[in-house]
């Protein structure tokens, strides 16, 4: 498929543009959803939303145009009939289009129909008599101006254009089809609550007989926009009405036969995760999210700042209810506060994820207004103060609204303290336990339940601690269950000690904190040049809050653009590698709570990171242990500038070399170890030579995941700092400190037992975050390295 560059701008009136918006369903009013007026009903009691239609002047415009056109049966005879779906192919940024090359466009990831698969039954309009005129990439999904820009090139540029017929469903919980005419059978498919933006072509121009639409693709910050031609002009404003009844509409729950199956005692509960995230104003037109202070769990806030606040729900168990639309998110200074205390924020958007788990509403905060002041003022250093959050939903199945109320810590800092890249989770998450009885069900009437009671995990823990007095006193005895044991008190088991594991803290020195802080600066004037106090510095460890930038100032990953823009594109490629990715993101990091969850954000990144590099790098591919460096990337920085500073490592820092013409290069590291040891710890290279240990057999994966597989993350984050501080040699620096300090116990080991010390007992010491400040000190403390392995290469040659 050949990239086409981008052609012309089209400059004309927006008049005549009738366009779509579902913000996931539904884009709420500013009016907000109990204000007359703030959406359109279009004479039916259920369809409530505040989803826009613009178009030809006004509103009421467009919506007499979509009624005239279904009161037409000349017109509805020609362009309706009954039911299919699907679209195109995806290529590089929104400066390029791509036409497709093949007769079917592939299928979507999240299809689960073949492409020979009848469609199946389902309230859908379908709309023959038109041709796909093929995809690209957008930048912005929910630009009318690039919208149209993409229409037209597709529709001038376009050589292969494919007949289909259009499926459109009823119910935002169906799936828009595209099918082939002669066949009927299904060429493509998408849930509609990935669709995103729907557009038509202007009036008077020859887009007039065109419409459009964008949606999300894999999951990812990856939008297409889907270009058709309707033979039958008219047919584009009902296909528009089409997608706006989509979006509005949920589907009814209706019982097959009799009534439904009472709920036994332990199947009336239902669970649910909800979760907290607050974004703030950058000053640079973008809002992101605040930094989180893992150890006191609380939101650090900026005084003065506009803010968003973003609620997660996600159902967890029992059957599974729908969610219709919020109608309120409020917010309060403290906690138990009062519900005359709360205060409703305005409502930006309501609806679906992206990959249709979870129900997410943003809200707009202004913080300078008055009922806010209590979290707009700076509060001492190490003091916090509570904040509550509610969110009031209405759920089908459910006679009355669910309020889910959220407790959080904040503390609003200095408007000159300088806040990093927050690594730990960005969100605040509570389970709730909802329960529900099942009312009597009228004739014909859905199925509805009544709020027994609603309790969070927070709450259950509380109870736990007003316990009746006798509990209460048998604990103070000691009859409670132990407490599990701290780190240094872990059992010396033979389990080796998972990847991923120890905490590292974003504490650190004022005064250390000042000295990066100047160096920043400074360093920002001139990226080019590193300043003479870097090396010292980095020395000493980088401090965690300023990992991130720092890491990507070192590996020159500052000015990063046109590799952000790649790493979008290479991961809507297919991998060679893909099973083996699929099958080591699982095994990477399991100790971290970022990628423990199957299916969770941190091992989506992951896969990604992964993916695109095996399609960018074809020479190495995917290797087993890129992942444990690009998970050490991920928890410092978002997916794509981590796969850029990955990049850089690979190429710039010479690690792809060891994966090169059969493991050359790392064999040649293993012979320089041994020369190092026969130099610097001499006892133990003869020990080693006569129980016939060799340094391939327990320094593989030192160097090829440069030790972030099996050790505390404490020392694995020390350790790329140095990395990218001094290069790849620094390995070296740290594998002959582990041996030195090993060196006793080693020296009293046969063969197997050398293999097991270094499995199990050496990442495990390094838990104490004292012993592996005292082995980084070690390493960096040798100097003579440099000479010894220009000698051992010689004698290779």
């Amino acid at each position: 498929m050949d990239d086409k560059a981008l052609v012309g701008k089209i400059s004309v009136s927006s008049d005549s543009v009738s366009t779509l918006n579902s913000e996931d369903f539904v884009l709420v009013s500013r009016l907000g959803d109990d204000t007359p007026g703030s959406s359109i009903n279009n004479g039916s009691d259920d369809e409530k939303t505040g989803l826009k239609i613009v178009g030809n002047g006004s509103e009421q415009q467009l919506q007499k145009e979509l009624e005239d056109v279904l009161m037409d049966p000349s017109v509805a005879d020609q362009i309706l009939s009954g039911g299919g779906g699907g679209w195109g192919d995806q290529v590089g940024g929104g400066d390029h289009v791509s036409q497709p090359t093949t007769a079917v466009p592939p299928q979507s990831s999240s299809s689960e129909c073949s492409p020979s698969t009848p469609i199946p039954d389902e309230d859908s309009v379908v709309f023959n008599k038109l041709t796909y005129l093929g995809c690209a990439s957008v930048n912005a999904p929910r630009s009318e101006v690039e919208a149209l820009c993409m229409m037209t090139v597709l529709r001038g540029q376009c050589q292969l254009p494919l007949d289909v017929t259009l499926s459109v469903p009823g119910v935002s919980e169906g799936t828009v089809r595209l099918l082939d005419p002669q066949t009927s059978t299904e060429i493509a498919s998408y849930p509609i609550y990935k669709i995103m933006f729907c557009v038509r072509g202007h009036d008077g121009t020859p887009e007039t007989d065109c419409f459009a639409f964008t949606e999300s693709h894999y999951n990812a910050e990856i939008f297409r926009i889907h270009v058709f031609r309707c033979e039958i002009q008219e047919a584009v404003s009902r296909i528009l009405y089409s997608f706006a009844t989509a979006f509005r509409r949920s589907a009814k729950k209706t019982v097959l036969s009799g009534l439904a199956p009472p709920l036994t005692p332990d199947s009336d509960v239902f669970t649910f995760t909800v979760s907290l995230e607050i974004k703030e104003d950058d000053g640079k037109g973008t809002f992101s999210a605040v930094a989180k202070d893992k150890d006191k769990n609380s939101f650090k806030l900026r005084p003065g700042m506009d803010k968003k606040v973003f609620i997660y729900v996600q159902q967890t168990s029992n059957k599974e209810l729908s969610i219709e639309r919020c109608f309120g998110l409020l917010l309060s200074p403290g906690k138990n506060v009062k519900n005359s205390d709360m205060h409703l924020l305005d409502l930006e958007s309501m609806g679906k994820s992206s990959d249709g788990k979870s129900y997410i509403i943003t809200g707009s905060w202004n913080p300078n207004t008055p009922q806010f002041q209590a979290v707009n003022e700076e509060t001492a250093k190490d003091t916090f103060i509570y904040m509550t959050t509610a969110v009031d939903l209405v759920i089908t199945e459910v006679e009355e609204p669910v309020r889910f109320l959220l407790e959080t810590r904040v503390r609003v800092c200095s408007p000159n303290e300088r806040l990093f890249w927050p690594f730990s989770k960005r969100s605040y998450t509570e389970t709730f336990y909802l329960k529900l009885r099942q009312m009597e069900r009228k004739r014909n009437k859905d199925t509805l339940y009544e709020v027994l009671s609603l309790e969070s995990e927070l709450k259950r823990e509380r109870k736990k601690t007003t316990a009746s007095p006798n509990i209460l006193q048998s604990a103070s005895q000691g009859s409670m269950v132990p407490s599990p044991p701290e780190d240094d008190e872990e059992e010396d088991n033979d389990e080796p000690l998972l990847s991923g594991s120890g905490d590292v803290s974003k504490e650190c020195a004022e005064k250390i904190l000042e000295t990066w802080g100047d160096l920043l600066s400074k360093w920002h004037l001139n990226l080019s040049v590193r300043p003479k106090q870097l090396p010292a510095l980095v020395r000493s460890g980088v401090p965690e809050a300023l990992r991130g930038e720092v890491w990507q100032l070192l590996a020159g990953c500052h000015n990063n653009d046109h590799q952000v823009e790649e790493y979008r594109t290479l991961i809507t490629k297919e991998s060679p590698q893909d099973s083996a990715i699929t099958r080591d993101i699982n095994r990477t990091f399991p100790a971290h709570d970022y990628f423990k969850d199957t299916g969770g954000d941190g091992q989506d990144s992951l896969y990604k990171i992964c993916k695109a590099y095996s399609v960018y790098d074809e020479e190495i591919g995917y290797c087993q242990g890129q992942s444990f460096l690009a998970a050490v990337l991920l928890l410092h920085m978002p997916e794509e500038q981590a796969f850029s500073v990955l990049v850089k490592i690979m190429f710039d820092y010479g690690l792809r070399d060891l994966f090169k013409q059969n493991f050359e290069d790392l064999h040649c590291k293993f012979f320089q170890l041994e020369r190092l040891m026969q130099e610097y710890i001499p006892d133990l290279y003869n020990h080693f030579l006569n129980v016939g240990l060799e340094a391939h057999m327990y320094a593989s994966q030192w160097f090829l995941t440069l030790f972030t597989a099996k050790f505390p993350l404490y020392m694995v984050f020390h350790i790329i700092d140095l990395l990218l501080c001094e290069g790849i040699s620094v390995i070296f620096n740290v594998a002959l400190a582990l041996l030195k300090t090993s060196r006793e116990d080693l020296l009293a080991t046969d063969f197997e037992g050398a293999l097991k010390f270094f499995r199990v007992p050496v990442p495990k010491r390094y838990r104490s975050e004292e012993n592996a400040k005292k082995l980084m000190e070690l390493a960096c403390s040798m100097k003579v390295l440099q000479s010894t392995l220009a000698n051992s290469l010689g004698e290779l040659d």
